[in-house]
């Protein structure tokens, strides 16, 4: 079953398969300068030509590691992710923890009255149901330029060797083939993008801390200072009947 919708003044097609969230995160692949460089590439040739993710896909960027960021910018390739909506959400975990947030008001309504089976394209390591999200159904992992080309498709109900993933602006079918980068393209820009000083004075600021975490008023003591108004972190019932004692260091 398919259903024609307007989401925001542009029309679609919902069917069963229809990617709602497209997330680069955190975890493994986003350690691998290598994939990541080709999701880049891959962002940078899809929107040259002239490929757009359709409105309906919440996409984003969470990588584990701020150099991400760093050899992006030095590429060139940040602009291009931000056009296709990979734009820096944080650093480390998201999506695969269920931190990927609300998806529009139409869709949820779309999804529940027709009961769809949405999907969930991610990076991450954890891809079971109800975790990504509660009306995702269908949650797949994904190397990140693949997650990229999931997000341009919309769907992952498509055969990228024999299905475009969308035209170009002279009308043109664009296939998966003609965008995506090749090895040696990848490591080509690697080599002349990432050096050892990107990492080196990223993780020598690990241990330190930002001015604003270090500037956070900590009460000291040995155990944690329960706050019953907090909407993040809740007393956990066991240490309510059982106290723990101070163990002595």
């Amino acid at each position: 079953m398919a259903v024609e919708f307007d989401f925001h003044g542009e029309k679609y097609t919902f069917k069963n398969g229809a990617v709602m969230i497209a997330a680069i995160t955190s975890c493994t692949n986003t350690s691998n300068p290598g994939v990541m460089l080709a999701a880049g590439l891959l962002a940078r040739r899809a929107v040259e030509a002239g490929l757009k993710v359709p409105a309906y896909v919440k996409t984003s960027l969470s990588p584990g590691s701020q150099v991400v960021t760093k050899y992006y910018e030095a590429a060139g390739l940040t602009k291009y992710l931000n056009q296709l909506g990979f734009c820096h959400a944080g650093y480390g975990c998201m999506t695969c923890i269920g931190n990927s947030g609300d998806i529009d008001p139409i869709l949820t309504e779309l999804i529940t009255k027709h009961d769809f089976v949405a999907s969930a394209v991610l990076s991450g390591n954890r891809n079971f149901e109800g975790r990504v999200h509660p009306l995702t159904k269908a949650n797949y992992l994904a190397s990140p330029p693949l997650v990229v080309a999931y997000a341009l498709a919309g769907t992952v109900d498509i055969d990228f060797d024999t299905e475009p993933l969308g035209t170009c602006q002279h009308g043109n079918q664009i296939f998966l083939r003609d965008i995506w980068p090749t090895r040696d393209e990848v490591e080509k820009l690697a080599a002349q993008i990432i050096v050892p000083s990107m990492f080196q004075e990223n993780y020598s600021r690990i241990a330190k801390g930002t001015d604003a975490w270090n500037s956070l008023a900590v009460k000291e003591g040995f155990t944690y200072e329960w706050k019953n108004e907090s909407t993040y972190i809740h007393n956990p019932p066991f240490f309510q009947t059982c106290q723990p004692k101070p163990v002595d260091v």
